[in-house]
C-alpha cells in the first residue's frame, strides 16, 4: 500500500461560533501537533482535563451527532471538524475549545477548511498509517432500512457512494453521489454542504431544549413540501453531499487513512461508527512500503 507523509499545520489559528445543540458561545483553536499525535480535543474550560483522542474508542452515544469523552469530560458535534481535517489530510492537530460543543457555523465545514488553509499545511518526517480491507465489512439494519458497506478497492485511495432515499413520502428527493476523495475535491465539492433537517424535527429538538439559538440561516430546514425555509440550496444535491461529509468525519475516527470503497444507504453517525469498529477488527495496516502488514484491533 502506498503511504504519504503525515501532515500538520504551521500556525495556530482560531475562530468562534455558537453550538447548534447547546447554544453555547465557543472559541475554537487549532494548534500544530507532532508526528503520531493524531487529532485530539481539549476543553480549556475544564482545568486539568486531558486531551480527548478523536478515535472510535472514545466515542460516546449521542443522537444525530458524534461525540467523544475521556475521564468525565466530553466534546460534542466533532464530525464537521473531523471531516475538515481528514478531507484536507491533516493528521496531527490539537483542537482547543472553551465549551462542550464544536460551533456549528453554517452547518458545513467550509469555514473550517478556509481557516486550516490559512494555517498552512506542512508535511512531517513520519509516514501516515494506511488501513486496507482484505474482505468486505457491512453494517445493516432491516428495521431502519439502512446499510453501509466497506469493500476492498483495486486502486489506491478512498471512494464513497452515498444513496439518500427517505421514501416516496419524503419532502427530500432521492439523491446519489459517488466521489473519489482528494483534498482538492473535498474542499471544492463537499466542504460547503450543510446540515439539513425537516421543520418538524427542528420543532421537536427545540421542545427538548436543543437548538435554542439556531435560525433558518444556520442550516437547511425543509418544510413538508420540500421547500427550504428562508435559505437556498448551494447545489441541487447538497443533502447527499453533506451525508458524504459526515461519512468522511466519522471514518476519520479510524485514526488512519482508509483505502477502499464505502457504499452507504441511508446511514447515520451510529452506523458509520460501527463500520469503523468493524474495519479495525479486520483491516490491515501499513506504514512502511514493503513491510509485512499487521492486523489492526
Amino acid at each position: 500500500m502506498p503511504v504519504r507523509p503525515q501532515r500538520t499545520i504551521r500556525h495556530t489559528v482560531e475562530t468562534a461560533g455558537v453550538g447548534l445543540f447547546t447554544g453555547a458561545d465557543v472559541r475554537l483553536r487549532f494548534r500544530p501537533a507532532s508526528t503520531d499525535h493524531g487529532v485530539a480535543f481539549q476543553r480549556t474550560d475544564c482545568p486539568g482535563s486531558s486531551p480527548i483522542p478523536a478515535r472510535i474508542d472514545f466515542v460516546v452515544p449521542k443522537q444525530r451527532r458524534t461525540a467523544v469523552a475521556y475521564n468525565g469530560v466530553q466534546v460534542e458535534l466533532i464530525e464537521h471538524v473531523m471531516a475538515a481535517l481528514s478531507g484536507m489530510q491533516i493528521d496531527n492537530c490539537l483542537i482547543e475549545l472553551d465549551g462542550p460543543e464544536v460551533p456549528g457555523f453554517d452547518g458545513s465545514c467550509q469555514e473550517l477548511c478556509e481557516l486550516l488553509h490559512a494555517a498552512e499545511i506542512v508535511e512531517q518526517d513520519q509516514l501516515r498509517e494506511v488501513i486496507s480491507l482484505p474482505v468486505p465489512v457491512q453494517v445493516s439494519s432491516r428495521d431502519e432500512d439502512t446499510d453501509v458497506t466497506a469493500r476492498p478497492m483495486k486502486r489506491d485511495g478512498l471512494a464513497i457512494t452515498y444513496q439518500l432515499d427517505y421514501g416516496e413520502r419524503s419532502a427530500i428527493t432521492p439523491q446519489t453521489l459517488t466521489v473519489e476523495l482528494t483534498p482538492e475535491l473535498f474542499v471544492r465539492e463537499i466542504a460547503f454542504a450543510r446540515t439539513f433537517v425537516m421543520q418538524a424535527e427542528v420543532d421537536q429538538l427545540k421542545a427538548a431544549g436543543y437548538g435554542s439559538r439556531v435560525t433558518y440561516q444556520d442550516l437547511l430546514v425543509f418544510d413538508e413540501n420540500g421547500r427550504v425555509i428562508e435559505n437556498e440550496l448551494r447545489t441541487p444535491d447538497e443533502c447527499v453531499r453533506h451525508k458524504i461529509l459526515d461519512c468522511v468525519g466519522d471514518l476519520a475516527l479510524l485514526g488512519a487513512d482508509l483505502h477502499g470503497y464505502v457504499n452507504a444507504y441511508r446511514s447515520g453517525h451510529r452506523h458509520n461508527q460501527e463500520l469503523v469498529r468493524r474495519i479495525l477488527s479486520v483491516g490491515k495496516s501499513s506504514k512502511l512500503p514493503g513491510t509485512s502488514n499487521r492486523q489492526c484491533g
